[in-house]
């Protein structure tokens, strides 16, 4: 008998060929999209045009098509999440939530229900099952395009019931098998922005979310404490921050800090915005259990970050703080830290400072 699987068609390439894959592979495929924002005229993963080119993929494929409703879900777990970390002073990574909460816990639930033995997305990102029988993310063929740092929060359940097919290629054959299937969106762009956030514009996403807790206007302050300019509110603002901060301060300057009790804003210099330790809680751990003794690891603080080697270690509240090997800029707080052991993901936390 088949095995089933729902493959979350986002109206993009890559979610397309990764159930084109897996149909060639033997598997009942069933396409879903997720509806989780609400509808707009675009292209991006939420638009209404990209409901309509899964639409078309999956009709081409011959494969049942059907849209489910996770609004309830992405509230609570993404946009919610999202507003009041910014309001704390923190810089949150609503992509790396949505996938825990809402892409995998949400439509594996659901499709677990409907009888599939898989879900399936288009992250350039493999799944390996290790000798110590823990399943672990391991980078795609493509460093360019690799997307294992926004899935560290993944669980041993979730991955034991997850196909990732795209991350054995790289973006140029993926679209090459795309057009040899003739499949609409050969040729469509990447989706780049946050689907709730089309322009960049945070701040007025938390104002219209929560415009009765919006702090208003404070102090920036140096290193030292003193007053050098006012701010738009600390929601404007994240850690390494350079640009926006219209502060006539004859050099270049840098959002060092975030201060939400005191409606502060700190600025530094360049060499202010480095450091050499990073300590992280709500931890999630993938290859291993768990960490009984420093490890060496190479370590991502951001999506783009290429990684810096560091040592990781254990406290005792359960935080991990790494040392790094040479110094790490804009360490912030909110975004994940993520450690390697060679391909694979050991596991992550969220930054705390």
């Amino acid at each position: 008998m088949k095995k089933k699987v729902v493959v979350g068609l986002s109206g993009g390439v890559d979610s397309s060929v990764a159930a084109s894959l897996l149909k060639e592979q033997g598997y009942d495929v069933i396409g879903v999209t997720m509806q989780i924002w609400q509808p707009r005229e675009d292209s991006s993963c939420c638009g209404l045009s990209a409901v309509e080119d899964a639409r078309r993929v999956a009709e081409l494929l011959e494969i049942p098509y059907y849209v489910m409703n996770f609004q309830k879900e992405f509230k609570c777990h993404v946009m919610d999440y999202f507003v009041e970390e910014y309001l704390q002073g923190r810089t949150p990574n609503p992509c790396i939530a949505c996938n825990r909460y809402v892409k995998w816990e949400a439509l594996l639930q659901r499709s677990l229900e409907i009888g599939a033995d898989y879900i399936a997305t288009g992250h350039y990102a493999r799944i390996d099952r290790l000798h110590n029988g823990r399943y672990a993310i391991r980078n795609s063929v493509t460093a360019r395009k690799d997307q294992t740092y926004a899935l560290y929060n993944l669980t041993q359940e979730q991955l034991a019931h997850t196909l990732m097919p795209v991350g054995e290629y790289t973006k140029e054959q993926i679209r090459q098998i795309a057009e040899q299937q003739q499949l609409p969106v050969a040729h469509k762009s990447d989706s780049q922005d946050i689907c709730f956030v089309p322009d960049g514009d945070y701040a007025t996403v938390i104002e219209a979310q929560a415009p009765d807790r919006i702090p208003g206007a404070g102090n920036f302050v140096n290193v030292k404490g003193e007053i050098i300019g006012q701010h738009k509110g600390i929601t404007h603002y994240t850690v390494g921050q350079r640009r926006g901060l219209e502060l006539p301060m004859g050099e270049r300057v840098f959002v060092t800090e975030i201060r939400p009790d005191t409606n502060e804003v700190v600025i530094g210099s360049n060499e202010d915005v480095f450091t050499q330790q990073v300590r992280c809680n709500q931890m999630n751990f993938m290859s291993v259990p768990d960490i009984a003794e420093p490890t060496r690891v190479l370590a991502k603080i951001r999506y783009n970050h290429p990684g810096e080697y560091g040592i990781i270690r254990k406290l005792t509240d359960g935080s991990v703080v790494c040392d790094f090997e040479k110094p790490v800029r804009a360490s912030t707080p909110g975004q994940a830290m993520v450690f390697y052991d060679g391909e694979y993901v050991l596991g992550g936390g969220t930054i705390l400072k």
